[in-house]
């Protein structure tokens, strides 16, 4: 089967390699129906982080179950499922107090293999998330939408409930990549009554605005701070602010701009860790880390995306094959694509 395998720094190929197979409990085997590049691939892409040359790489995906071992019996054959990034258990402390992605009892190795003809998931059982249906039943658009449950809309949910947003928040948002645009329609999903984004990039601003953003800060530096905070009550900072890019910088710069009390959701992928006292003072509180995704994909996002609530897959802004991942990762490296889709199969 083809599989896109790591190289090196800038290099991605795809490579012919077995198909996996059932060798233990709670397995499945899937077919990838849909898969895509996430931001956080670029750090290894880019020689920043360190990977295994050879290695099998993507971590989102959508397909249809082919083979279960004889343990499972929450999915079946023929199942359209989305593959989380994450591996939940479904039973530890993490998993019941809603953080899978901290799973207690996830198998070690590097988290892999989605951007494949097929791949293995576990746990099965309680990992995968049905989605009605089979892909045909969807148009392009939708099944677009439903990759994104996979990671990246989750990942946003993810900050704005780390945020605490609440009804009637006003909410501020760094980051205007693929995570921080979803991270919009998750304040706005949890009532956010402003939510302003932090964005240089007109195309990117305009999709942040259909997602639910009421104001735009294209200014950065001093200068950003100064204007978020004259678009909040008594010039005090965004009661929530959504930290969606991972670098020191922009945790400062939330700090800067987050209301005495107020709570950073951060998601972003970070490479060092902020000094906290600027936090300290101001009784800021900063929290979040790795993203769940199979339960508020069951509790609330499947059903938002199937009812035409939300529609996350417009963060998709090329598309590609499998054959042509390397395009792909360099639309992403070189901005020219807020994210790329792969589509693998029907």
């Amino acid at each position: 089967m083809k599989a896109a395998v790591f190289m090196e720094p800038e290099k991605v190929e795809i490579h012919d390699v077995p198909k996996p197979t059932i060798d233990g409990d709670n397995q499945a085997i899937i077919r990838v129906v849909r898969a895509s590049v996430c931001g956080s691939d670029l750090w290894w892409y880019r020689g920043i982080a360190k990977r295994q040359a050879n290695s099998l790489v993507g971590h989102e995906a959508i397909g249809v179950v082919e083979s279960v071992s004889d343990d499972v019996d929450q999915i079946k054959p023929g199942d359209l499922v989305i593959v989380p990034f994450t591996h939940g258990c479904g039973h530890c402390v993490a998993c019941v107090n809603g953080f899978e992605g901290n799973c207690l009892n996830q198998k070690p190795g590097t988290n892999g293999g989605y951007q494949a003809e097929f791949m293995k998931y576990e746990p099965a059982n309680s990992g995968l998330v049905k989605i009605p249906g089979t892909p045909a039943d969807y148009t392009a658009d939708q099944l677009a939408s439903l990759q994104t449950l996979s990671d990246v809309m989750a990942t946003g949910f993810h900050a704005a409930k780390s945020a605490e947003v609440k009804e009637g928040d006003t909410v501020a948002v760094i980051g205007d990549g693929a995570v921080g645009l979803c991270g919009v329609i998750g304040a706005k999903l949890l009532g956010a009554e402003k939510i302003i984004l932090l964005s240089h990039h007109e195309d990117r601003a305009a999709l942040g605005r259909e997602f639910g953003a009421t104001d735009i800060v294209a200014t950065k530096g001093d200068q950003a701070v100064q204007d978020v905070l004259a678009l909040t009550k008594e010039n005090a900072g965004a009661d929530a602010v959504l930290e969606c890019v991972g670098a020191t910088s922009a945790i400062d710069q939330a700090g800067q701009i987050a209301r005495p009390g107020a709570v950073i959701g951060r998601v972003g992928v970070p490479q060092t860790e902020p000094k906290s006292n600027q936090l300290f003072w101001k009784n800021v509180g900063l929290r979040g880390g790795i993203a769940s995704v199979t339960k508020p994909d069951k509790e609330v996002l499947l059903q938002a995306v199937l009812d035409g609530k939300i529609n996350p897959g417009k963060v998709f802004t090329k598309s590609f094959s499998l054959d042509n991942i390397q395009d792909a990762y360099q639309a992403m490296d070189k901005r020219e694509a807020i994210k790329s889709l792969l589509i693998v199969s029907k």
